[in-house]
């Protein structure tokens, strides 16, 4: 082993360490919220749907309300969160942890609202930071209006906040520059044929 090879496998090893010991000296997430104030997000949350759109059917923005608090923090449970999101990223790719990357939350929480039927709303899956060179690439569930886009909506984001749901939204939400999941897509495809190209020109 190299002397330089060395000093990084070290530099990795101090790393993987203080990250650990962050996540362990972490109190964890609150995976219950009193009644009181869970009623109380859920009536916030309830309220920020509604406003999406005059045709909204209040019961349903209730129930997405009221699904997307409870069951964020199902999820939390199920993925063993105990830690902040990187650091549980971390202990998910190291295999300590079974679930629990933002794509893992983004699936099952749309999967859970999709399960209800929304005539009044839109479920969508958006991903952000795509194309940042410094950002992880983060997906996030967001519900609109019927017929609207995902810039007309509002963030659902349960990985966050280790399953305590963060909303917004989409236009407001600082720092992510939200888009389409078909798009992201399509730009990977266009991507990877690009690169695949060039190889055979080569």
């Amino acid at each position: 082993m190299t002397p330089v090879y060395r000093s990084r496998l070290w530099v990795c090893i101090l790393t993987l360490a203080f990250i650990l010991l962050q996540g362990c000296a972490s109190s964890g997430p609150q995976l219950e919220l009193p009644p009181i104030l869970e009623k109380q997000r859920i009536q916030d949350l309830n309220h920020a749907i509604l406003s999406l759109g005059d045709d909204i059917d209040a019961s349903e923005a209730r129930r997405a309300a009221s699904i997307s608090i409870k069951y964020s923090h199902e999820l939390a449970r199920q993925y063993e969160i105990t830690g902040s999101p990187l650091v549980h990223n971390l202990l998910v790719n190291l295999g300590l942890k079974p679930r629990g990357l933002c794509i893992d939350w983004t699936a099952d929480l749309l999967a859970r609202l999709k399960q209800e039927r929304f005539h009044s709303l839109d479920l969508h899956w958006a991903i952000a930071n795509y194309e940042t060179t410094f950002s992880l690439e983060h997906s996030t569930v967001v519900v609109s209006a019927r017929g609207n886009s995902i810039y007309q909506g509002l963030v659902l984001d349960p990985w966050r906040n280790s399953g305590e749901l963060f909303w917004a939204p989409t236009l407001e939400d600082s720092g992510y520059a939200w888009r389409p999941q078909a798009e992201i897509h399509a730009m990977k495809r266009e991507l990877r044929e690009s690169r695949e190209n060039r190889r055979f020109i080569r």
